[in-house]
């Protein structure tokens, strides 16, 4: 799945807009909740070597938030890696060119369901 792709389908599937938070990195973009702006999905485009992979150029990856318990089963996947620039407990770096769709979508669901809101519910006495 290209980012263009994804995009629209995070926009479509969790009604947020991209957004582009740092002026000094333009091509950086989040995605984010609508209630507490916290975010569940960074684009980055970085140089592979960053991720440990042996060729030349930049890759665009998918930075998404991933519960600690199914971090290590997650990165047995082909085209997840340790996360680049996020806490490396929590957060996974995904290439898009080389992960597959299905994947690539639980772990956004993952991800946006970690970081959303959460609401205290009252105790009964």
């Amino acid at each position: 799945m290209n980012k263009n792709k994804l995009v629209e389908y995070i926009s479509g599937e969790y009604g947020c807009k991209e957004d582009f938070p740092f002026d000094k990195f333009p091509e950086i973009s989040v995605f984010r909740h609508n209630d507490n702006k916290k975010w569940f999905v960074i684009f980055m485009e970085i140089e592979a070597e960053k991720l440990g992979i042996k060729s030349k150029g930049k890759v665009w990856t998918v930075g998404v938030k991933c519960d600690v318990l199914l971090r290590n089963s997650f990165l047995q996947e082909k085209g997840v890696y340790p996360s680049y620039h996020m806490n490396k407990n929590h957060w996974l770096s995904i290439v898009l060119d080389e992960v597959d769709e299905q994947i690539l979508k639980t772990l956004i669901d993952i991800s946006f369901d970690i970081t959303k809101k959460k609401y205290k519910t009252k105790k009964s006495a």
